[in-house]
Protein backbone atom coordinates (compact mmCIF):
# COMPACT_ATOMS: atom_id res chain seq x y z
CA UNK A 1 0.00 0.00 0.00
CA UNK A 2 1.13 3.23 -1.11
CA UNK A 3 1.79 6.32 1.98
CA UNK A 4 2.37 9.78 0.32
CA UNK A 5 2.85 12.26 3.39
CA UNK A 6 4.07 16.12 3.21
CA UNK A 7 4.12 19.32 5.27
CA UNK A 8 5.90 21.71 6.86
CA UNK A 9 6.54 22.83 10.52
CA UNK A 10 8.21 26.29 12.01
CA UNK A 11 10.79 25.62 14.72
CA UNK A 12 12.25 28.39 16.86
CA UNK A 13 16.35 27.68 16.48
CA UNK A 14 18.31 28.96 13.58
CA UNK A 15 18.77 26.20 10.88
CA UNK A 16 21.82 25.25 11.35
CA UNK A 17 20.74 24.00 15.30
CA UNK A 18 17.71 22.20 13.64
CA UNK A 19 19.69 20.78 11.16
CA UNK A 20 22.20 19.32 13.74
CA UNK A 21 19.20 17.60 16.06
CA UNK A 22 17.66 16.31 13.06
CA UNK A 23 20.64 14.12 12.28
CA UNK A 24 21.55 13.15 15.75
CA UNK A 25 20.44 9.77 16.88
CA UNK A 26 19.82 10.37 20.58
CA UNK A 27 17.47 13.43 19.68
CA UNK A 28 15.90 11.37 16.93
CA UNK A 29 15.38 8.53 19.57
CA UNK A 30 13.10 10.56 21.87
CA UNK A 31 11.29 12.63 19.01
CA UNK A 32 10.51 9.37 17.03
CA UNK A 33 7.43 7.86 18.46
CA UNK A 34 7.69 4.31 19.68
CA UNK A 35 11.41 4.87 18.68
CA UNK A 36 13.01 2.00 21.51
CA UNK A 37 16.98 2.45 20.20
CA UNK A 38 18.43 4.25 17.25
CA UNK A 39 22.62 4.18 16.88
CA UNK A 40 24.51 5.74 13.99
CA UNK A 41 25.95 2.91 12.13
CA UNK A 42 28.07 4.96 9.48
CA UNK A 43 28.25 8.76 9.38
CA UNK A 44 24.92 8.87 7.52
CA UNK A 45 23.49 5.05 8.36
CA UNK A 46 21.45 4.84 11.53
CA UNK A 47 19.45 1.20 12.25
CA UNK A 48 16.61 1.29 14.89
CA UNK A 49 13.77 -0.80 16.50
CA UNK A 50 10.45 0.85 16.96
CA UNK A 51 7.31 -0.31 18.90
CA UNK A 52 4.01 0.89 17.15
CA UNK A 53 0.02 -0.05 17.15
CA UNK A 54 -1.86 0.61 14.02
CA UNK A 55 -5.45 0.44 14.76
CA UNK A 56 -5.47 -2.97 16.42
CA UNK A 57 -2.54 -4.23 15.06
CA UNK A 58 0.96 -3.99 17.53
CA UNK A 59 4.64 -5.20 17.19
CA UNK A 60 7.96 -3.96 16.79
CA UNK A 61 9.97 -2.77 13.65
CA UNK A 62 12.92 -3.15 12.76
CA UNK A 63 14.20 -0.98 10.44
CA UNK A 64 17.69 1.13 8.19
CA UNK A 65 17.87 4.59 7.91
CA UNK A 66 20.74 6.41 5.12
CA UNK A 67 20.96 9.99 4.63
CA UNK A 68 22.03 10.83 1.12
CA UNK A 69 21.89 13.90 -1.34
CA UNK A 70 22.91 15.55 2.30
CA UNK A 71 23.52 19.84 2.33
CA UNK A 72 23.80 20.46 5.27
CA UNK A 73 22.06 22.53 7.14
CA UNK A 74 19.81 22.82 4.23
CA UNK A 75 18.52 19.55 3.10
CA UNK A 76 18.79 16.05 2.78
CA UNK A 77 17.38 12.63 1.40
CA UNK A 78 16.05 10.27 3.80
CA UNK A 79 15.71 6.63 2.56
CA UNK A 80 14.08 3.79 5.23
CA UNK A 81 13.55 0.05 4.93
CA UNK A 82 12.57 -2.18 7.58
CA UNK A 83 10.27 -5.34 8.50
CA UNK A 84 9.12 -6.55 11.79
CA UNK A 85 6.02 -8.28 13.09
CA UNK A 86 3.60 -5.59 11.86
CA UNK A 87 5.09 -5.85 8.38
CA UNK A 88 7.10 -4.46 5.98
CA UNK A 89 8.10 -0.53 4.78
CA UNK A 90 9.90 1.38 2.36
CA UNK A 91 9.99 4.53 1.88
CA UNK A 92 11.82 8.25 0.91
CA UNK A 93 11.57 11.31 1.86
CA UNK A 94 13.13 14.44 0.75
CA UNK A 95 13.79 17.06 3.46
CA UNK A 96 14.16 20.84 3.16
CA UNK A 97 15.52 23.42 6.52
CA UNK A 98 15.01 27.32 5.56
CA UNK A 99 15.79 30.34 7.40
CA UNK A 100 12.49 31.85 8.90
CA UNK A 101 14.00 34.85 10.17
CA UNK A 102 14.52 35.83 13.88
CA UNK A 103 16.35 32.71 14.69
CA UNK A 104 13.27 30.47 13.33
CA UNK A 105 13.53 27.89 10.76
CA UNK A 106 11.12 26.05 8.61
CA UNK A 107 11.06 22.54 7.79
CA UNK A 108 9.42 20.93 5.17
CA UNK A 109 8.99 17.05 4.45
CA UNK A 110 7.35 15.65 0.90
CA UNK A 111 7.54 11.49 1.76
CA UNK A 112 6.59 8.55 -0.19
CA UNK A 113 6.81 4.87 1.51
CA UNK A 114 4.98 1.83 0.40
CA UNK A 115 3.56 -0.81 3.37
CA UNK A 116 2.91 -4.38 3.31
CA UNK A 117 2.11 -7.05 5.95
CA UNK A 118 -0.51 -6.61 8.52
CA UNK A 119 -0.14 -2.98 8.97
CA UNK A 120 -1.68 -2.85 5.58
CA UNK A 121 -4.61 -4.81 6.42
CA UNK A 122 -5.68 -2.13 8.37
CA UNK A 123 -6.26 0.32 5.57
CA UNK A 124 -5.35 3.18 3.44
CA UNK A 125 -7.74 5.35 5.29
CA UNK A 126 -6.74 4.34 8.96
CA UNK A 127 -2.80 4.34 7.61
CA UNK A 128 -2.93 7.65 6.79
CA UNK A 129 -4.71 9.32 10.11
CA UNK A 130 -1.85 7.39 12.02
CA UNK A 131 0.70 8.60 9.79
CA UNK A 132 0.03 12.00 10.29
CA UNK A 133 -1.03 11.42 13.88
CA UNK A 134 3.00 10.60 14.14
CA UNK A 135 4.01 13.13 12.51
CA UNK A 136 2.39 15.21 14.50
CA UNK A 137 4.00 13.56 17.82
CA UNK A 138 7.08 13.86 16.25
CA UNK A 139 7.35 17.52 15.79
CA UNK A 140 5.73 18.26 18.74
CA UNK A 141 8.78 16.19 20.54
CA UNK A 142 11.14 17.76 18.98
CA UNK A 143 9.60 21.16 19.37
CA UNK A 144 10.00 20.16 22.86
CA UNK A 145 14.00 18.99 22.76
CA UNK A 146 14.51 22.83 22.03
CA UNK A 147 12.34 24.38 24.89
CA UNK A 148 13.41 21.61 27.45
CA UNK A 149 14.89 22.78 30.88
CA UNK A 150 18.44 21.56 29.67
CA UNK A 151 18.50 23.74 26.88
CA UNK A 152 17.77 26.65 29.08
CA UNK A 153 20.99 29.79 28.99
CA UNK A 154 22.52 30.66 31.56
CA UNK A 155 22.68 34.71 31.24
CA UNK A 156 24.59 37.24 34.27
CA UNK A 157 23.67 34.52 36.97
CA UNK A 158 19.70 33.73 36.35
CA UNK A 159 18.64 31.31 34.31
CA UNK A 160 16.07 31.79 31.61
CA UNK A 161 14.08 29.28 30.15
CA UNK A 162 13.72 29.48 26.10
CA UNK A 163 9.94 29.56 25.15
CA UNK A 164 8.41 28.58 21.71
CA UNK A 165 5.96 31.11 20.18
Amino acid sequence: MKVNLSGSETIDVPPQTLWDAVIDPATLQKAVPGCRDMRAVGAADYIMTLDLKVAAVGGSFEGKIALSDMSPPHSCTINLSGEGSLGTGTGTAKVTIADAGEGKSTISYDADGDVGGLVAGVGQRVLMGVAKHLTRQFFTALKAHFTSPKREKSEGGTTQKKTSR
